[in-house]
């Protein structure tokens, strides 16, 4: 229930942070509280992912760049397995599948982040059909307790603004989360030395340094660029 009071007098407005408000904010509170959290960004050429999804857009496979960045993911976690998992108990438990939890707006300024369990065993269709209906029961209330907590790695998306970059917090106790951010047609340097106008995303990886260094992360973030640069 909404209980928002307005001051006539002053005009304030006051909201008070309670029901899921209160628990996500409890939560965003605890993570930072609990985890050592650092964000590595990278800016990444999407044009031949881009072109990908047009190609397939051509074959009636209706997928989103969201669904590709995830498809990118869930192979570069394969082999980089260090970032897929928790951290519970001062323990570090990695996951030899990926439990993807996707982070989601809903209305009145609310935000969760189920997951697409065993992830990596879908095909790209069946992917992005689990997480078109994650989203739909997310908007009506209907998501279970183990897709809210079962996650072992987050993928936040802010593509559809102008925030290029951020640090995204992590979804405790996973590992780390990584941002997805605006994409804007920019120059780049071509391997060949010549400068191209090309499609080029922020990206930012929020990793728990309890559990990982700053390399191997840094060696996660390029290795996924790099498979998302191929297309």
């Amino acid at each position: 229930m909404n209980m928002m009071t307005v001051d006539k007098h002053t005009g304030i407005t006051t909201l008070p942070m309670r029901g899921m408000r209160g628990m996500i904010a409890d939560n965003m509170r605890r993570s930072l509280d609990e985890a050592a959290q650092l964000t590595h960004h990278a800016d990444c050429d999407v044009t031949e992912l881009l072109a990908t999804k047009a190609r397939l857009a051509s074959q009636d496979i209706k997928v989103s760049v969201e669904d590709l960045i995830a498809q990118a993911v869930i192979t570069t976690l394969e082999s980089h397995p260090a970032l897929n998992g928790r951290v519970e108990d001062k323990e570090i438990h990695l996951y030899d599948q990926a439990h993807l939890s996707l982070a989601m707006a809903l209305p009145d300024n609310l935000l969760v982040a189920p997951a697409i369990f065993n992830a990596g065993e879908m095909s790209l269709l069946e992917r992005s059909t689990a997480r078109k209906e994650l989203a739909q029961r997310a908007r009506s209330g209907k998501l279970s307790v183990n897709e809210m907590t079962g996650g072992t790695f987050t993928l936040s998306n802010l593509g559809l603004s102008r925030v290029r970059h951020f640090t995204p917090i992590i979804n405790r106790p996973q590992i780390a989360i990584l941002g997805i951010g605006e994409t804007g047609l920019r120059p780049w340097v071509m391997p060949d030395g010549s400068i191209q106008a090309r499609k080029i995303m922020g990206l930012s990886l929020t990793f728990d340094h309890r559990a990982v260094d700053g390399a191997p992360a840094a060696n996660f973030l390029s290795a996924l660029c790099t498979l998302i640069e191929q297309g």
